[in-house]
């Protein structure tokens, strides 16, 4: 009797360790990933960032705000050479 609890409990801790594995499986993306950036495309943005005010070997000191600060400018760049400013 005692063989039937023990494996009986193995089941139940079995079912119960799986169970909240296959609830976690995340919903099929709608749309398709965006494309990897190319070593040119990054090379780009660095420029950019760094044309904006962006330094990163020397400011490290006001690191959040000036990296805030140089991703608004280029954002605001970029919307405005979409036409969309």
């Amino acid at each position: 009797m005692k063989n039937f609890t023990v494996a009986v409990l193995n089941i139940l801790f079995g079912a119960a360790s799986i169970a909240p594995a296959m609830a976690q499986t995340s919903p099929p993306m709608a749309s398709s990933p965006p494309a990897p950036l190319t070593r040119a495309d990054v090379k780009a943005d660095l420029a950019a960032w760094r044309a904006a005010g962006f330094k990163p070997p020397t400011n490290f000191e006001h690191y959040p705000a000036n990296a805030q600060q140089a991703s608004r400018i280029v954002a605001d760049q970029r919307a405005r050479a979409l036409g969309q400013h």
